[in-house]
């Protein structure tokens, strides 16, 4: 389970910026978790704050009973390992096959590929439908079948938790709703919790259980889909579902 308590995060430049203010969420094993909100809200840097990508000015970020923000070195690699990101651009090798980019978690924890690691990854790759696309590099790739890859990659860590962090917003209709389909398949085949950062509503609900809604840095409203879909209570909320009146 990850525990966010009371988290905020602030950038120090010329004007000091309020990322995150008090934020706490409780993520449930094996639950689809969305946290949507306008662009500027604090969705990114949440999600980043649970890998430590960011580290919070302030708060505990407990994950299956530990603080990880007490970890450090080793420790903290260990708990990346379990915690996989799949990013909005991809981010997969542009001089590496499909095969080499899902295998890099593999060089990257123990220096070396074995031909069992090789083997799991073509598994990887024919779980996400592309196990004719192995030997292909990215630019042979649609944004549909990079983002396949960069899944099967997080899979290759073997997770206890995905962050996806505005996964399917530079991909078209089509795509998007294929990347999900598979997203919401590995989260009832293998319990992986998934945390959705998203500013598409429809992205929540056709995948996520449970949802929080951020403005300007802080959790406006938070619960099932079902009961925010049924009964938005902030402004902003009614506005991402296309419910405000423009008359008032």
């Amino acid at each position: 389970m990850i525990s966010l308590e009371h988290i905020t995060k602030t950038f120090d430049g010329k004007a000091q910026v309020h990322a995150l203010r008090d934020v706490s969420l409780t993520i449930p094993d094996g639950d689809v978790f969305g946290i949507i909100g306008i662009s500027g809200a604090g969705k990114s840097t949440l999600v980043r704050c649970i890998n430590l990508l960011e580290r919070p000015t302030s708060g505990r970020v407990v994950v299956d009973g530990t603080d990880v923000m007490t970890l450090s070195g080793a420790d903290l690699r260990k708990y990346r390992r379990r915690v996989a990101m799949i990013f909005q651009n991809f981010g997969l090798l542009a001089q590496k096959t499909a095969l080499e980019n899902v295998c890099f978690p593999y060089r990257a924890s123990s220096g070396k590929v074995t031909e069992e690691n090789r083997k799991e990854a073509l598994a990887l790759l024919d779980r996400v439908g592309l196990a004719d696309r192995a030997q292909s590099y990215p630019a042979q790739l649609s944004g549909g079948q990079k983002q396949r890859v960069a899944i099967a990659r997080a899979l290759a860590c073997h997770p206890q938790y995905i962050l996806c962090d505005e996964a399917t917003s530079a991909l078209d209709p089509a795509s998007t709703a294929s990347v999900l389909r598979l997203l919401r398949q590995i989260n009832e085949e293998t319990g992986v919790t998934l945390v959705v950062i998203t500013h598409s509503m429809e992205v929540v609900e056709k995948v996520c259980k449970n949802v929080a809604v951020l403005v300007e840095g802080q959790v406006v409203e938070q619960g099932s889909v079902e009961q925010v879909f049924a009964n938005p209570q902030h402004e902003v909320t009614r506005q991402l579902l296309g419910r405000e009146s423009w008359d008032e």
